[in-house]
């Protein structure tokens, strides 16, 4: 994906609305089904303050990056499009089966299946960026630390029940989601699509197509933007739309971030106003946001703006919280780093023991970009975190739970969803000679050969270097 892409700002969309009925037909049994008819805005305006650069994107990526010097939100959704402008509807009514796209992670559901998941999460060139030069060692090198990396992540799936609750609570998310777009007279149909694991987002679009949607909104459950999370799950989409005839006609928006959004602040505020009463002493507690890093060379090579979109996120949190008159002290640090290069700072493990070492002696944990709890909190921040928090002094730990099936957030999401659908357009890009290349059989092949060879070399080198020495 075009870097570029990513930092491109959608200040405000104006829509002047006429009613233009739409209506959606059943889904099949991996979706959640709606049958009824939906209003959509007939007309559509789009205006920005900057151009969207449109470059090889398919789907014409931008959102909102940004931070203004207030930390006032500019944008209400930052949706992107296939590209260019709403085209606005016939005046008649037409039939339109609309859906809806849950992008998530995924999660390993036992133990015998997180070295494969680990493995589909370091073949993915947005999370381990290899030179053009050696992208062919992509799998093998995936293959090699996730054969080595599985046993002690074993341990930590095996510490929260023998695997990751994410799925479930995903499907929860969605079903919540289209009830409540049904009862604000949009019904939908509601598809999970997970990156690494399943149901793959490749299994949800098949279902779509299946059940021949005409109009799709994409929601990657991830409120800031970032390469590896929401930009690899665009990148596959765009490359299976790009593919595929009938897909690429479809008219799509993508709801690139939303941490922006007003609903989600106050949710998110509300559970931290709600932790802060369990404390004897609420005044004194340090809010401390947890973040995922991301490797720092995605934020100053790549053009990232996650690590932007996250401080202002923190900001216009605590913002609301001020307003509430909760004026506690609060940080923000990033956790789950791996390997040895330079993550995003302060790092979460270090501040702790800093805080502790500052006297400070309640703390709350914010996991501000998890919505769904998974490893990362139920393991990582209750477990070793917890752990090092009270072994540097601090006495005192509270942790707010992610947003889950929070009814105010569920409605906000929905009403992101409402202002999307009618920013749907849709863009034919047909696939390149070069991309047909990368599909040869035969030249994967070679390269799987080489690749793994080279691999083998490069993991047994320091072992024969070291016996010839002894």
């Amino acid at each position: 994906m075009d870097a570029a892409a990513c930092s491109r700002v959608l200040p405000h969309i104006n829509l002047s609305h006429s009613d233009h009925r739409l209506s959606t037909g059943r889904s099949g049994p991996a979706s959640f089904r709606s049958s009824k008819r939906l209003l959509v805005p007939k007309q559509l305006t789009v205006s920005c303050s900057a151009p969207i650069d449109k470059g090889n994107d398919m789907f014409g990526v931008s959102h909102c990056s940004k931070k203004n010097p207030v930390g006032e939100v500019l944008c209400p959704a930052g949706v992107c499009t296939y590209g260019g402008t709403a085209v606005e509807s016939h005046s008649h009514a037409a039939e339109e089966k609309v859906g809806v796209l849950l992008l998530n992670l995924g999660g390993p559901e036992t133990l015998n299946d997180v070295q494969p998941f680990l493995f589909n999460l370091f073949a993915d060139p947005d999370i381990i960026r290899l030179p053009r030069l050696f992208r062919f060692l992509q799998q093998p090198l995936a293959k090699l630390i996730s054969v080595l990396r599985a046993p002690k992540s074993k341990e930590g799936y095996a510490a929260i029940g023998g695997g990751s609750p994410l799925r479930k609570i995903t499907n929860d998310q969605a079903n919540e989601l289209r009830k409540t777009l049904e009862s604000k007279d949009l019904p939908v149909n509601v598809y999970v699509g997970m990156r690494y694991w399943y149901p793959f987002t490749e299994e949800a679009v098949q279902q779509i197509k299946k059940d021949r949607i005409t109009r799709l909104v994409v929601l990657p459950l991830y409120p800031q933007f970032s390469i590896s999370t929401t930009g690899s799950s665009v990148r596959v989409l765009q490359d299976i739309f790009r593919k595929d005839a009938y897909l690429s006609r479809m008219p799509v928006s993508i709801i690139n971030s939303w941490y922006q959004r007003e609903g989600y602040i106050k949710s998110m505020a509300d559970l931290i106003s709600k932790e802060l009463e369990s404390f004897s002493e609420p005044a004194e507690v340090m809010i401390f946001f947890s973040a995922h890093g991301v490797p720092l060379s995605y934020v100053e090579d790549a053009g990232d703006p996650y690590k932007d979109q996250m401080e202002e996120c923190i900001f216009l949190i605590m913002k609301e919280l001020k307003s509430r008159g909760i004026n506690n002290e609060h940080t923000l640090a990033y956790q789950s780093r791996v390997g040895p290069v330079q993550w995003l700072k302060p790092y979460t493990d270090e501040v702790l023991v800093e805080l502790g070492q500052k006297g400070v002696k309640s703390l709350l944990a914010v996991p501000v970009s998890f919505v769904s709890e998974h490893i990362e909190t139920l393991e990582e921040i209750d477990m070793e975190y917890r752990e090092l928090a009270l072994e540097s002094g601090i006495e005192n730990w509270g942790r707010v739970p992610a947003l889950g099936c929070t009814p105010s957030f569920i409605t906000d999401l929905a009403d992101a969803v409402i202002e999307a659908v009618p920013l749907a357009t849709a863009m034919s890009t047909p696939q390149t000679t070069s991309e047909v290349a990368d599909h040869d059989p035969v030249r994967y092949a070679i390269k799987m050969f080489f690749g793994s060879f080279l691999a083998f070399i490069l993991f047994f080198s320091p072992m024969i270097m070291a016996f010839r020495n002894t």
